[in-house]
């Protein structure tokens, strides 16, 4: 439970990074900082879901791809994933929303970033 807590807060982290620095990536309905927060963390749960239910079936299906292209194809899947969670976020009725793919393929290598540098300074209790 400590580890599903501690990688939540991490992608949390490293989308707040993503929708501070990447101009096509937002999170803002005029709200207050605590529903922003809570909208967050909410979004951080479902980009966590897509990532543990979709991105496997999509690396599984695009496997000649990332050995043709030494790995570089991670980079892609990424930033369909953010594309995924940013739909999914709508229907929810939350406000985050990544304009187009290149501001996903942005927001995803930041994100990457983040979440592994997040992940190496929060505690992982399994």
């Amino acid at each position: 439970m400590t580890n599903f807590v501690v990688k939540t807060l991490a992608n949390a982290a490293a989308l707040a990074v993503a929708i501070w620095l990447v101009a096509g990536i937002t999170l803002d309905d005029g709200s207050t900082m605590g529903r922003r927060t809570l909208t967050l963390i909410l979004v951080a749960l479902l980009f966590g879901l897509v990532n543990l239910i979709v991105k496997p079936l999509v690396k599984l299906l695009s496997l000649p791809l990332f050995i043709l292209t030494l790995g570089l194809f991670t980079l892609v899947v990424n930033a369909l994933m953010l594309l995924l969670t940013s739909w999914l976020a709508d229907q929810f009725d939350l406000s985050f929303h990544v304009d187009n793919f290149w501001s996903a393929l942005i927001g995803g290598l930041i994100i990457s970033i983040v979440s592994w540098a997040a992940n190496l300074v929060l505690p992982d209790n399994d």
